[in-house]
């Protein structure tokens, strides 16, 4: 068994990912990380996904895999984006849900897509995916599932709230799921062939 450390110290994030990750971690044992969070000064998802999956590295000698992902809203140009965890200034959801909701107000135009770019480094290698999770901003919160801003985002095809899906309907779809579903194949072959 290969131990990878998820750089994360967000507990959503690990139960979601290893349920997405099924049984492309056959193998592979995903390691929580217990290190210092890294400055996330990067100006892109790739780049944050990389500075965490760099430190994490680092700190444990281990490969790592990380991600960094958020929501774009057209009519705000694209923001909160890279900002979305810290959107209101507090990294509570509930806060960063209304002041998306506060910024659009009554705008018609209500397109926005979830984007996460999944990194994965394993000494001096590098290795990013993006995956995009198209749909739009929702008047207000419906449903008690998932975390962030499933409550507010309707998924492009769909009629219901990314939160009022079940985990395993989120993950085969969203944009945590498309990325990784990119890069695993990649870690596997790199670790385990």
């Amino acid at each position: 068994m290969i131990r990878v450390v998820l750089a994360t110290h967000n507990a959503h994030k690990v139960e979601e990912l290893t349920r997405i990750l099924g049984p492309a971690l056959d193998g592979i044992e995903l390691v929580a990380y217990e290190g210092p969070e890294p400055v996330e000064d990067g100006d892109t998802f790739e780049a944050n996904a990389l500075i965490k999956a760099r430190a994490a590295a680092a700190f444990t000698g281990m490969p790592a895999l990380a991600d960094d992902s958020g929501i774009s809203a057209t009519a705000l140009g694209g923001a909160p984006g890279i900002h979305s965890a810290r959107f209101a200034g507090t990294r509570v959801d509930a806060d960063n849900v209304a002041k998306l909701l506060q910024e659009l107000g009554d705008e018609r135009d209500r397109s926005a897509w979830f984007t996460c770019a999944a990194a994965f480094v394993v000494g001096d290698e590098e290795m990013v995916e993006v995956g995009v999770w198209p749909g739009t901003v929702l008047d207000e919160p419906v449903g008690g599932g998932g975390f962030g801003y499933d409550p507010v985002f309707k998924p492009e095809g769909l009629s219901v709230s990314a939160a009022e899906l079940r985990p395993d309907e989120k993950n085969a779809i969203s944009h945590r799921s498309r990325a990784f579903g990119q890069l695993m194949p990649r870690v596997r072959a790199r670790l385990l062939e």
